[in-house]
């Protein structure tokens, strides 16, 4: 897996001093090394700009790496609602999307996520593109969530569903997570509402599309 992400990452990623600004910055502040890779934010950029998604949710912001590739899927037309337990976390966040130039599209709400989504909820927001980087062991609630917000159609994204390889290959040393990323895949790709598939890229994700009922 190292291989092929060096691979994808010295070929299609081209120098972005803002993003390496992100990264820094993280790291200055003490906060665990996480973001996403290169080649997953490119990737986000992406999703987000192919789908034409306008009203994003984000779970999970850490330093606001993965926040700024979901902005710029959408420009200047779009809307970023991101969760973060951590309110340091989350004025980190805001500050490195500001530097973007989407401070003014972006909301956050701190405190444990399941508690913003439900007040998500109660006040009928609708989202069309989601992105889930927070605790592992919450994945499978916040799958549910995000298809309570979602309008139909809407694109739900999870990351490090390959815990570094662990649930595919019993020689790598597992992750404390490993075993929620396993039953986390089947019950995806089970889902009755959700159409899935999972990208071998960074440390995985899952794509799940909610179905048009």
């Amino acid at each position: 897996m190292k291989q092929v992400n060096s691979y994808i990452d010295s070929v299609f990623y081209s120098q972005d001093r803002l993003l390496e600004g992100v990264i820094s910055s993280i790291q200055e502040n003490g906060m665990p090394a996480i973001s996403v890779s290169p080649s997953t934010g490119k990737l986000l950029t992406l999703l987000v700009s192919i789908t034409g998604a306008k009203h994003v949710l984000e779970i999970g912001a850490l330093g606001g790496y993965s926040g700024i590739c979901l902005a710029r899927g959408f420009g200047k037309e779009g809307t970023l609602t991101s969760l973060e337990l951590k309110e340091s976390y989350a004025e980190l966040a805001h500050e490195s999307v500001t530097k973007a130039g989407y401070g003014g599209q972006v909301s956050y709400l701190t405190g444990p996520a399941l508690q913003s989504l439900e007040t998500l909820a109660e006040e009928e927001k609708r989202f069309d593109f989601f992105f889930i980087d927070a605790d592992k062991e919450n994945y499978e609630n916040y799958v549910e969530a995000c298809i309570r917000l979602a309008v139909p159609g809407a694109l739900i994204v999870s990351d490090n569903v390959l815990a570094a390889g662990s649930v595919i290959d019993d020689t790598v040393t597992p992750k404390r997570y490993t075993e929620c990323m396993k039953k986390f895949n089947h019950f995806v790709a089970e889902h009755p509402q959700l159409e899935s598939v999972l990208i071998p890229i960074g440390d995985g994700l899952t794509l799940s599309r909610v179905r048009k009922e």
